[in-house]
This record gives structure tokens, C-alpha cells and sequence, in this order.
């Protein structure tokens, strides 16, 4: 069974939706988990926030933490998921912010990406830093790994739901 049917089959058996809150990748989250028949009884719904705005007015992201950290931040990452949770009727939610390049800085290079997963427990965040591997490779990997952490995140919440007797 491949991870995101694996993820979809365990969050329908448990009852848990979940959304997605995309920049660098653009929805490759949402057309992964919505590429299976039957996922309408688990994907909620999708934001795609590429530009600073469309996260600040559909997530409610603050414009003081993207003036400070910029959108590639773990920060923006944790109220880009807490956002996608807020304005859905999901049980988790997954956020990726980065940068796929071309391009990058120093201090921001290309191939950094920061991912939030909200749910229940609280927010978990985290950077990768895939590299300059190329707009395309960037992208694969970052949706590849926001399945690995909601993948992660659905089996943790289905073990601790206690099945009906």
C-alpha cells in the first residue's frame, strides 16, 4: 500500500479530515492526497497562499511575523497550518513554505523549506533543507515529506483514539 493511501485508508477508519496550506509547492499536497478515489471522505480542503497576502488574508498569517522572519520560516509555517485548521473543519492540518529556486540568499538558499502539521496536539514544525537540486526536485521533495509528517501525524492520533467496542 503506498503512503498516502495508507494515510487516507487509516484517517477514514478513525474519522479524521485533514487540509493542506501550500506556497512553494502549489497544491502537489492536495493533488496527492486527492489523486486516490474515495479521498473526498478525508481531504477537507486545500489553501494554496503563494504570495505573502493570500497567506495573511486566507490563513490570518500576522504581516509582524512575515516583516520579521520572512515567509520562509518555521514561524510562518506553524501559523500557516494553525490557520488552515482554524478556517476548516480538519483534524490536522500540513503547511510547506520555501523556496523551490530558482534562486535563494545566504541566509535563505535555495532548497530550504519549513513545514508545520497542526492538529489536536498542538504544532510541530520543522526545516529541510533539500538543496539546489532544482525547482522540480525541490518540490517532489518537500510534498514527499509533508506526506511523511501527516502520515506520521494520522497514525499517532488514530493510536491514541480508543476504537468503539
Amino acid at each position: 500500500m503506498s503512503l498516502v493511501a495508507e494515510i487516507l485508508e487509516v484517517a477514514k477508519e478513525k474519522g479524521l479530515m485533514i487540509a493542506c496550506a501550500e506556497s512553494c509547492t502549489g497544491g502537489l499536497v492536495a493533488v496527492a492526497l486527492t489523486d486516490i478515489p474515495g479521498s473526498s471522505a478525508v481531504m477537507e480542503r486545500g489553501f494554496v497562499t503563494y504570495t505573502n497576502a493570500a497567506k495573511v488574508e486566507m490563513l490570518g498569517v500576522a504581516e509582524d511575523t512575515l516583516a520579521a522572519v520572512g515567509a520562509v520560516s518555521e514561524e510562518v509555517a506553524a501559523e500557516m497550518a494553525r490557520g488552515a485548521l482554524a478556517r476548516s473543519h480538519a483534524d490536522i492540518a500540513v503547511s510547506i513554505t520555501g523556496i523551490a529556486g530558482p534562486g535563494g540568499s545566504e541566509h535563505k538558499p535555495e532548497g530550504r523549506v519549513c513545514f508545520g502539521v497542526a492538529s489536536a496536539d498542538g504544532i510541530v514544525t520543522e526545516t529541510q533543507e533539500f538543496g539546489a537540486r532544482g525547482r522540480d526536485a525541490v518540490r517532489i521533495a518537500a510534498r514527499d515529506h509533508a506526506l511523511s509528517l501527516l502520515h506520521q501525524t494520522v497514525q499517532k492520533l488514530a493510536s491514541k483514539q480508543v476504537s468503539p467496542s
